[in-house]
């Protein structure tokens, strides 16, 4: 069941609009690039439209000029608009600013869907919450902002909107694969819930529209998405990897991989390995789940120097 916190976040931008139905629908579908990386609203189900009193879910094929549709409203919606967009945006410099650009839409979500009696400027401030876990956050943000945000809404919530979309902010290079952006994206896989499925590599799918992955597909899905156009190509449909040694040899660095008879996982630093697992269902992150037994490397990610070192001194027998 979808909870309330988006519709919160959703009436409270609703609110400054007329009940034009077609006003509504062109909202749904403008709001997203509007709210910094927060929602693409119009992929969201049939519960959200009926906090717009629309029943119908519209046409997203439909384009709609954003600056026209700005244009017809008043000029307290479009202040109302502004002041959510700068919002949004000061809190993605603040996560950025903190080395916390992965929980960007964490930040954004809960502001935009709990903040809406009062807006707040220190917003250094507020990133710095993020350092803690999803439990110590949420209590901090009540107890420091005098809110009353329920847990398990809140992580239900969370789930749905990250599932509902690819976090643009976890890519640290949009234009090369790269080892920290495949351990992020593996991270953000179990982060967002995606589930298991044989021939997925990421996309939603199945009765209940969610992201899905494969084994394999948890790596070349990686690969195989745009980050710039936001689409999976049709490039590095197999998996290419080089075995480079034992389990204990692999370095500390995040985005190897590791694998065994039957699976592949990739290493996220931290001890914890992430993995798409068909006896669990799920993309899941535990290390020993999968009794690894070697590492290797992805030939289409870019590494470090630090791993081909470790390569080097395997090479000449010097580990």
């Amino acid at each position: 069941m979808f909870t309330t916190a988006a519709t919160l976040f959703l009436k409270r931008i609703a609110a400054a609009f007329s009940s034009d139905k077609q006003k509504k629908i062109k909202f749904l579908m403008v709001i997203g690039s509007l709210v910094v990386g927060l929602i693409l609203l119009f992929l969201m189900p049939i519960a959200v439209y009926q906090s717009f009193g629309y029943m119908e879910s519209p046409d997203v094929n439909v384009h709609f000029d954003d600056a026209a549709f700005l244009s017809q409203l008043t000029p307290e919606q479009q202040t109302e608009i502004s002041a959510v967009e700068a919002d949004g945006q000061a809190i993605a410099d603040a996560m950025a600013a903190a080395g916390l650009r992965e929980q960007t839409i964490k930040a954004q979500l809960i502001y935009m869907s709990y903040f809406k009696d009062s807006r707040i400027s220190d917003f250094a401030g507020y990133a710095g919450h993020f350092y803690q876990d999803n439990y110590q956050l949420i209590q901090s943000l009540n107890y420091d902002y005098s809110l009353d945000i329920d847990y398990d809404e809140f992580i239900n919530t969370y789930i749905f909107v990250m599932n509902s979309t690819i976090n643009e902010y976890m890519f640290t290079d949009r234009y090369s694969k790269n080892s920290d952006d495949l351990a992020a994206w593996c991270r953000n896989a179990v982060v967002s819930g995606w589930g298991f499925d044989d021939y997925c590599i990421g996309e939603r799918t199945g009765e209940n529209n969610l992201r899905c992955t494969s084994n394999n597909g948890l790596i070349t899905g990686y690969l195989r998405y745009n980050a710039d156009s936001k689409i999976f190509t049709d490039d590095h449909i197999c998996l290419y990897y080089t075995e480079q040694g034992d389990i204990d040899t692999m370095p500390d660095i995040q985005g190897v991989g590791v694998f065994n008879d039957s699976d592949f996982g990739v290493y996220v630093g931290g001890g914890e390995v992430v993995f798409s697992s068909a006896i669990g269902g799920c993309v899941q992150q535990p290390l020993d789940y999968g009794n690894w037994t070697n590492w290797c490397t992805f030939d289409a990610v870019s590494y470090p120097q630090e791993v081909w070192d470790r390569v080097d001194e395997l090479n000449n027998g010097h580990l």
